[in-house]
């Protein structure tokens, strides 16, 4: 029983970290845009974006020069007693956004 439980928590650990650590890669922002477009591209893709600003410049008018990863937070769920299937799901993402 203690080696089901073992491997149960290691399996859900390796699935949270796959998916914290490939959602980040999908968020970076391709091609020309300015600092508001990508933040608001990223909150509607469901990022929770922390702005790190230099300087004073507008958002409209600021370029992003770094998109990093956050926390990702996420649950695994057994569903009904016994299942070998456990089921994770990304319950918040966090990214963070330089800007200048």
């Amino acid at each position: 029983m203690k080696k089901f439980g073992f491997a149960t928590l290691v399996t859900g650990a390796l699935t949270a970290a796959v998916v914290g650590l490939a959602a980040p890669a999908q968020a970076a922002p391709t091609g020309p845009g300015n600092a508001q477009d990508v933040i608001s591209s990223l909150q509607q893709q469901g990022y929770n974006v922390i702005v790190n600003r230099i300087g004073t410049t507008a958002l409209d008018q600021a370029t992003v020069v770094g998109v990093r990863p956050g926390q990702t937070y996420s649950r695994t769920d057994h569903g009904v007693p016994g299942a070998n299937h456990p089921a994770t799901t990304v319950t918040g993402m966090t990214v963070y956004v330089d800007v200048q």
